[in-house]
């Protein structure tokens, strides 16, 4: 990727006059950049802080066929879903993966009449599910999953079997079932390759994040660096507004004061608990609560496990974060499906929270209100020459289709036609990445002699980034320096980072660029080590490396 300061210059020439203007760097804005990029059309993306540090950042780190949605009646989102999740896993092998996913159920043959009334619309709140409800419902859902399938249908678990697998599953548990669903490794990293991605295709595309629309001048709409203060105009040809959460302010801004969304808040929670993961094994644990709602456990690497998540209404995303009140609602209900987990918080290592950007509703439930997206056009009005098409919701499963109805509508509008489908199109390191063990063994290899690292290290360059790894592998110049308070970190590597992917604050590595965070290693002495090395690759003066690495800086 180009230097951001480049961007910046370049903008300042004028070299976003006349170019679709994307406001918003989670993976719906990335995504329309994308599908624009393929068609030969050139945009600019803003992202007021770093590239997916907003929803994008805070999923269950799942890319899922959303089976829940079925209780709602939404088939034609959770069939999307399901064919949208089945091509990443070809699409971005890197980083999306198939889990099985065990859903305990507390009954047989209950709520079968309100789930059906449910499934009718004649009834939104969410209730409680039998196994037949379940089963059907995975019925439904592996019919969905038949184009490109590739992971195998829904069973039932023996009680036996699911016992021996969890020993503290509740005794009012009366049967599990098993289906696939599969988990992104980091949401984060697949957001900036999609961006990368788009400006490889399309040289005059550019993403660019710490800069803000504030505003507008008549014809211009005006961008402020959030780094130094300085602001620029640029003259869209159109603006599509992907701020998720933040779309009405962003709306606001450039005078369309409409009210579109009222969001809920999910919370998840990092535990440091090896016993627990070892009981979930490869297994994603998806549990209904004792207020309807659905929570899910699964295991990360190294004996890390998450538990999430929260819906709670949320009308302010910016001071948004994981409450007292919202630990103690997942620590207890975990407690209901596996009694004696005794999960503590001093097993926390890590929260996230993000605000999903759903369409403004009064439904009395919130898992009641559509997860589908849409999307507002607001033609020109007044002083305001452009357009501004604005996206309402939207699921991270579904972004590709999200951003391909996007990109026809601005298609349509500037009097192109479209040049190829984003369907197959792969992603980042994930082009090219052998399907075959064999196959990634030798990249592995190639890794090994380019770096210099033991073969295992190799594997774990190949985990985090596909094919990626091999460039970041030729930088090492066969001397790898290991970080001692970031085991499985290299100097190189990090190095790498800062100079290729427009990394601008600390936080931007230790949260987006890498999994340090989620892995328990984001200590005073990790931080400021990765400050130390960061520093002479950004520009960093003494001064700021100091304040960037202390512990009250949020990194």
């Amino acid at each position: 990727m180009k230097q951001r300061q480049d961007l910046i210059e370049a903008l300042r020439r004028g070299a976003g006059d006349g170019l679709v203007l994307i406001v918003g760097g989670g993976i719906n804005g990335t995504g329309v950049l994308r599908d624009l990029a393929a068609q030969g059309v050139a945009a600019v993306l803003v992202e007021r802080a770093d590239f997916a540090s907003g929803t994008s950042s805070a999923p269950s780190r799942l890319i899922h066929g959303g089976l829940r949605y079925l209780e709602t009646g939404e088939f034609a989102l959770v069939r999307r879903s399901v064919e949208e999740r089945n091509h990443l896993l070809m699409n971005a092998p890197h980083q999306v993966r198939p889990i099985p996913v065990w859903v305990p159920v507390l009954s047989w043959t209950g709520g079968a009449l309100a789930a059906g009334l449910r499934f009718l619309r004649l009834k939104r709140d969410p209730g409680a599910k039998g196994a037949l409800v379940v089963r059907l419902g995975l019925w439904v859902f592996d019919r969905f999953g038949e184009v490109r399938r590739s992971m195998p249908r829904h069973r039932q678990i023996a009680m036996t079997e699911a016992r021996s697998r969890f020993p503290n599953l509740s005794r009012r548990v009366r049967a599990v079932l098993e289906y696939y669903d599969a988990r992104i490794s980091s949401p984060e990293r697949l957001t900036l390759e999609v961006a990368a991605d788009a400006e490889a295709d399309c040289p005059a595309s550019m993403a660019i994040n710490y800069l803000e629309l504030t505003g507008r001048q008549g014809d211009r709409v005006v961008l402020t660096d959030r780094l130094t203060g300085d602001s620029m105009t640029i003259r869209p040809a159109l603006v599509v507004n992907c701020a998720g959460a933040w779309v009405d302010p962003v709306d606001a801004g450039i005078g369309i004061p409409e009210r579109l969304t009222g969001g809920t808040k999910g919370s998840h929670l990092v535990l440091d608990r090896p016993d627990l993961a070892d009981q979930l094994g490869d297994a994603m644990l998806y549990f209904e609560t004792s207020d309807f709602r659905a929570c899910l456990a699964y295991r990360l690497d190294g004996g890390k496990v998450i538990l999430g998540t929260t819906d709670l209404r949320c009308d302010d995303p910016d001071p948004a974060g994981c409450t007292e009140a919202e630990i103690a609602y997942l620590f207890r209900v975990l407690e209901e499906v596996m009694p004696g987990a005794n999960a503590r918080r001093e097993d926390i290592i890590h929260t996230f929270t993000g605000v999903r950007p759903l369409p403004l509703s009064s439904a009395s439930a919130t898992g009641a209100i559509s997860r589908d997206h849409s999307l507002r056009n607001f033609e020109p009005a007044g002083d305001r020459p452009f357009a501004v098409l604005t996206l309402v919701g939207g699921k991270w499963t579904t972004y590709r289709a999200c951003a391909a109805q996007i990109a026809d509508a601005v298609l349509d509008r500037i009097g192109q036609k479209r040049r190829r489908s984003t369907l197959e199109l792969q992603i980042g390191g994930g082009a090219g990445l052998p399907a075959d063990p064999a196959g990634q063994d030798r990249i592995i290899g190639r890794i090994a002699e380019k770096s210099g690292l033991a073969t295992g290290d190799a594997a774990i360059l190949l985990a985090r980034y596909g094919m990626t790894a091999l460039r970041i592998a030729d930088s090492f110049a066969a001397r790898p320096r290991p970080i001692a308070a970031l085991p499985g970190y290299w100097h190189e590597e990090i190095e790498w980072l800062c100079r290729n992917e427009r990394v601008v604050r600390l936080e931007d590595l230790v949260l987006r660029r890498t999994l340090i965070a989620f892995e328990g290693l984001a200590s005073r002495a990790g931080v400021t080590e990765l400050a130390r090395i960061a520093a002479p690759v950004l520009g960093w003066s003494p001064d700021r490396t100091r304040r960037k690495s202390t512990p009250r800086s949020r990194f």
